[in-house]
């Protein structure tokens, strides 16, 4: 689950308790072109405060007018189209052709919203089931649904924890990578047992952990929404993690470090009870080449990477990191500046 979309239920949630009217919007279909996918959501308060976006501007202004004017006080989910014309279209700054269909819900005790927070709260995945003749809701985890559709009178919609990174290290260079994960919506967990290092962090957002990392990690139980990424540059802490990890279903697992100390690590990890499939999961240098030298720099081809891997998009050999030796890169010795060689 988006943490973008935790912020709109939880102020939609917050804004109905304190007596508000409250309108949820979700991007129920599109044709055409169009700026937010089926699935996003906005919430709108009767005084116009929004949260989320179903298109990025102009549809929403004309929501907010609305609202506000006391045109949309129905007390039953209603369905609203934008865009069924060109001329539309371009009023409401959607590209050419594009149409988006919105279900807009008056939040009530019946939306049982609390309910599916608090499950999402704790990691399970929900699908919220809204029958719009009634605007009551139900929630389910055993559904195997997988996209937002409205079917058989209903509006159906799942939801999953949200994805999460574990960073295995506190210093500098975890903090970047902290900062541009917690601008992409992840749950951001720092763990470094080293108290010299965790007692310096002071980055609002993250959970801190001095735990060892496999022990961390075995807590965690990692599923498909995590990422590991190892930073510490100490085979002790950073190895304990990636054994755990690397067993994991985690979609992403990186380690920073030369081209050459990761083929290091790699031949360590096969003293291990682990496969050659699982160690090929490593990314390792981590990040995607970016000519990165910074430890800001190499903090974005590290969260590029794991976009890209999150969205399905295969990496070629021309964005991998690259595999020859910098210069002033040691052979045998620690590359202080990570994302800048890859040995797949």
């Amino acid at each position: 689950m988006e943490s973008i979309d935790f912020d709109v239920l939880s102020s939609a949630l917050a804004w109905h308790q304190q007596g508000h009217h409250v309108l949820l919007g979700t991007v129920t279909h599109t044709w055409g072109s169009a700026p937010r996918p089926v699935g996003a959501m906005m919430a709108i308060r009767s005084d116009g405060h929004v949260r989320g976006s179903v298109s990025g501007g102009c549809v929403e202004d004309d929501l907010i007018r609305r609202v506000q004017a006391g045109e949309l006080q129905q007390a039953l989910p209603f369905e609203l189209t934008y865009g069924l014309s060109a001329d539309e279209a371009h009023r409401f700054g959607l590209p050419c052709g594009g149409t988006l269909e919105i279900m807009m819900e008056p939040v009530s005790a019946a939306s049982r919203i609390a309910d599916l927070l608090g499950a999402v709260r704790q990691g399970l995945r929900v699908t919220r089931t809204l029958d719009l003749a009634t605007g009551a809701a139900t929630i389910a985890t055993d559904s195997d649904a997988r996209q937002t559709m409205v079917q058989d009178g209903k509006l159906i919609a799942p939801f999953g924890p949200r994805y999460r990174l574990v960073i295995i290290g506190a210093a500098q260079m975890s903090r970047y990578v902290a900062q541009f994960a917690l601008a992409l919506d992840y749950q951001v967990i720092v763990c470094d047992p080293r108290e010299e290092y965790l007692k310096q962090w002071d980055i609002a957002g993250v959970e801190l952990s001095d735990e060892m990392p496999d022990d961390l990690l075995l807590r965690l139980q990692l599923d498909a929404n995590s990422a590991v990424v190892t930073l510490t540059h100490d085979p002790k802490l950073d190895d304990m993690a990636l054994i755990e990890a690397l067993k994991s279903p985690a979609f992403y697992i990186g380690a920073i470090g030369s081209r050459t100390n990761n083929i290091k690590r790699r031949e360590r990890l096969e003293l291990f009870d682990i496969s050659a499939a699982e160690i090929d999961k490593l990314h390792g240098p981590v990040g995607l080449f970016l000519g990165a030298r910074t430890p800001p720099e190499i903090a974005i081809a590290i969260l590029a990477e794991m976009t890209a891997i999150r969205n399905g998009v295969a990496i070629s050999q021309t964005h991998a990191a690259r595999t020859d030796p910098l210069p002033g890169e040691n052979s045998g010795g620690t590359c202080a500046v990570g994302a800048l060689s890859k040995n797949r």
